[in-house]
């Protein structure tokens, strides 16, 4: 299978999760890649998500806590947003990535569908959360 094309939040850092995705098969454009260093540490995560709507582009990262913000949620959702949100904030740069490569095939598959949608991604699962 290959793998649709993932934009990356800087919640999940700049260099080494993007690489170790990469080095597995995994296509991915980070925020700074896309918008240049410093200019991605300024950029809202409500204009982010609506370039990686616009674009198709799902997204992997940390803040599970998104579904709760108002602005984000309505963006997940006006932009048809797909996300992939890692439930544990204190892993290294090795754990992140192995929480979605154990995951891969599920998060890819889920990642070409249709509509808006926000996942938790643990070590064990990836369950679909309500875009509340």
């Amino acid at each position: 299978m290959i793998s649709p094309r993932f934009f990356v939040d800087r919640s999940l850092g700049r260099v080494q999760v993007p690489r170790l995705l990469r080095d597995r098969g995994w296509d991915v454009i980070t925020l700074a890649e896309h918008y240049g260093v410093p200019g991605d540490e300024s950029i809202l995560d409500v204009e982010w998500l609506e370039l990686a709507g616009s674009r198709g582009w799902p997204v992997l990262m940390k803040d599970e806590r998104i579904r709760y913000r108002k602005a984000e949620v309505e963006a997940l959702s006006r932009f048809h947003v797909r996300a992939f949100c890692l439930t544990q904030g204190n892993l290294n740069a090795q754990a992140m990535a192995e929480c979605y490569i154990l995951h891969g095939a599920a998060i890819w598959r889920e990642a070409t569908r249709d509509g808006p949608a926000l996942y938790a991604v643990s070590r064990t699962q990836v369950r679909a959360l309500p875009l509340v």
